[in-house]
Formats: C-alpha cells, structure tokens, sequence
C-alpha cells in the first residue's frame, strides 16, 4: 500500500478507509494493532530524560489512539484532536481549556441538556458566567458580548429542536473580537459539515454516535486549529485523560464504514420524516435537510448531509395515547442516546430547560433516530403506533 503525496485530495469515502493507517509500519496488517500499555522504555538515559521517544506514556497516546487521532485530525482540517471517555467529557474539556474564572461564555439555549448542567454546575462553581443566547441570533450576537467574553459555543442543528444556526456569522464576529468559537457537530460529523473551515476554533464530537456506530461504544473528541489546539492538548493532558486502546480501535473501525451508513442514516430518516409530515396526526417535522424546515436554507448552504436524527410534534392527544404509540412500536427501540444501526424513539419537552427562548409547542414532541432498517419497515411500524395512539385517545 503505497503512500499518496500530502497534496493528495479525495473524497470523504476514501477518506476514511485510508487516513490513520500504515499497514507496512506495523508488518503489513491493514489495522494498526490495539496496543495495551502504561510504561514506555527509552533506549538509553539520554532518550529517556530527553524525552526523545515518539511515546513517553501510555496515557498521552499509543499508536492505537494516535492512529484514530490522526485520522479525525485530517478529516476536521484540525491541527489536532484528543480524544476523551465521552461526547460529554470533551465538552467539559474543550470549555475547560478556554476559560477561567472571571470568565464570561455564550451558550447556545439550545444546546445538549448536559451540557447546560456543566454550565450551571461545573463552571458556575469555578466562577465563569453563562450567558445563553437563541440560537436564530446570528451576526446579532454582537450585542450579547460583555469585555469578559471568552468563548461561544454553538450546537446546530440544536438539541432536540433543531434550530440551525448561521455558523459563519457567529464565527465572524468571534474572530474579530479574538473570541474562541466551540461547536458540538456530532449530528452532521465532519463528513457533513465541517466546523473548522466555517470559522469555528473547536470542533467537538460525541463519537459514541455516529464514529462508534453500533451503540457499543462511549468516546468523545476535540479537534482544533491555531492557538486553541494548544490549549486544548494542554488542558486535556492535565485533566489526566485517555482512551482505553480498545475503545480507540472500535472508533478506528466505525470510522471506516462511516460514509456509508451516513448515507444510509440520512437518506431512510428523510424518507420516515416525509412520510410523517403527511399523517394527520402529526402537526410538523423537525428536520433541517427538508424543504421547508425553517433551518432548510442555512442546512443546503452550509451542509453537504444529513443524518438519521430528527424530531416531530404531534397534534394534541392525552398521555395515555401519546404511551399506547410507544409501546406498540417493534422497531423503534425506547432509549437514549443515538447514531447507532438500530431505530430510537423518545419523548422530549424542552420547556423546563430554556431560558433565552420560549418552548411553546402544540403537541406532544418525540425524537426519532432512524436506524439502518428498510424504511417501509419502519414506517409500517409508526403507522401502526398511530392506530394504535387512536384507539387509546
């Protein structure tokens, strides 16, 4: 397997079947081997306090996680990535390598629940103000910034509801104020959108989802560019954090088909997402690569993908139906998390948890994650749930 030249372009298919490999580096075996280990030996006295070694510790890296690393790093266009135990510790981490106390944040309203926790609680208690802004404020939140803001962070689409958000205007005038700019894109991952090219500083991912893809798996990562990749690998070494090697291998091998079942994600929950729009019990869909979603434009502009996960609201039925629905569904499994080969479904109700917008929907919200099944299947199945949510109503 002959290296291509460093100017070497290609698709983001072959991408990810070829970045983060060297079968010749390690006898010709196409995966890099999962290498288990804490202490690394120095040759000599001088290799050792020289630190002179390619490894110094198994805790700062192997060539199991450095091969992940480097493949993510090539796809985000970053300087470089760390990877961290979950989507949420590389939220936690990449907040933590650009603040301190004194500090003020802008924090998308619509970001990850637990996210805003670590706001509320971790960064609250170190003495960092947050400040969450509607994540439809564009250019306009140049009249959020305070003389201490440090950082904003973005989430788009957001969190449950799906609000795109215009990254390149937010990015812009992050720039010219030398503001640190951080986006959580585990929904489009880098083969869909890339952060870094937009303007953003941090581009973070909760790679138990998509990069994981079979629901096995708990992992984050950070990829950054300029200065903040700095900060990032700084504050990520002194937090002590690192991968297991089998962990970072079953991220290599995710990665690997990623492209694929991408595709096969975005193209089967437009399908159910279409369908759903056309059910008389649904009031509307929540899902930005649709025409007519409110978010569609900044989505066709900005994206070249789509995913699986997607929202709706239905129109008014009591509780009970609203339960009939989901305990008559076979193939959309009740649970948490998503980006995994198998179908999700959960109830969502954003009311209690926003502050700079107002969560005033019609109906009741549910959050679909459509799988790798065939989706007439899968619409089959909603259609029953629907039956059944009418006979219950």
């Amino acid at each position: 397997m002959k290296s291509p030249s460093p100017e070497a372009s290609f698709a983001p298919a072959t991408e990810v079947v070829r970045l983060g490999r060297d079968p010749f580096r390690f006898d010709g075996f196409v995966n890099p081997p999962v290498v288990r280990g804490s202490t690394v030996l120095s040759p000599t006295y001088e290799d050792l306090v020289g630190h002179t070694g390619r490894y110094s510790y198994g805790r700062r890296g192997n060539p199991t996680s450095e091969a992940l690393e480097g493949a993510l790093s090539a796809l985000e266009g970053a300087d470089g990535t760390v990877l961290t135990p979950s989507g949420l510790s590389a939220v936690s981490t990449a907040l933590l390598s650009v603040l301190k106390a004194g500090d003020h944040l802008l924090m998308v309203d619509t970001a990850y629940r637990p996210t805003r926790r670590i706001c509320d609680t971790v960064l609250s208690r170190l003495g960092i103000e947050v400040t969450y802004y509607d994540p439809l404020v564009g250019a306009q939140i140049a009249g959020l910034l305070k003389e201490n803001t440090k950082a904003i962070f973005l989430e788009s689409p957001g969190s449950q509801s799906f609000e795109m958000q215009d990254v390149p205007a937010i990015a812009r005038v992050a720039r010219e104020r030398g503001i640190t700019t951080l986006i959580d894109n585990t929904w489009a991952t880098p083969i869909y959108f890339k952060p870094l090219d937009h303007g953003i500083d941090i581009s973070i991912m909760a790679g138990t989802k998509y990069l994981s893809g079979h629901a096995d798996l708990n992992i984050g990562t950070i990829a950054a560019r300029g200065p903040a990749w700095k900060k990032v690998l700084e504050t990520h070494g002194d937090l002590g954090l690192c991968v297991s090697p089998d962990d970072a291998a079953l991220g290599a091998r995710g990665l690997r088909t990623l492209v694929v079942r991408l595709e096969r994600h975005w193209r089967s929950g437009l399908a159910v997402a279409q369908w759903l729009r056309n059910q008389p019990q649904v009031s509307r869909v929540l899902h930005p690569a649709m025409d007519g979603d409110p978010g569609y434009d900044i989505w066709r502009r900005d994206f070249s993908g789509a995913c699986g996960l997607f929202g709706a609201i239905l129109k008014p039925v009591p509780e009970r139906a609203v339960a009939a629905f989901f305990d008559s569904l076979a193939l959309f499994g009740m649970g948490y998390s998503w980006g995994g080969f198998e179908s999700l479904i959960i109830p969502f109700d954003c009311t209690d948890y926003r502050t700079a917008t107002t969560w005033n929907v019609e109906g009741p919200a549910i959050r679909l994650h459509v799988g790798l099944e065939e989706p007439e299947d899968l619409i089959a199945d909603l259609a029953r749930g629907f039956e059944r949510m009418g006979a219950a109503a």
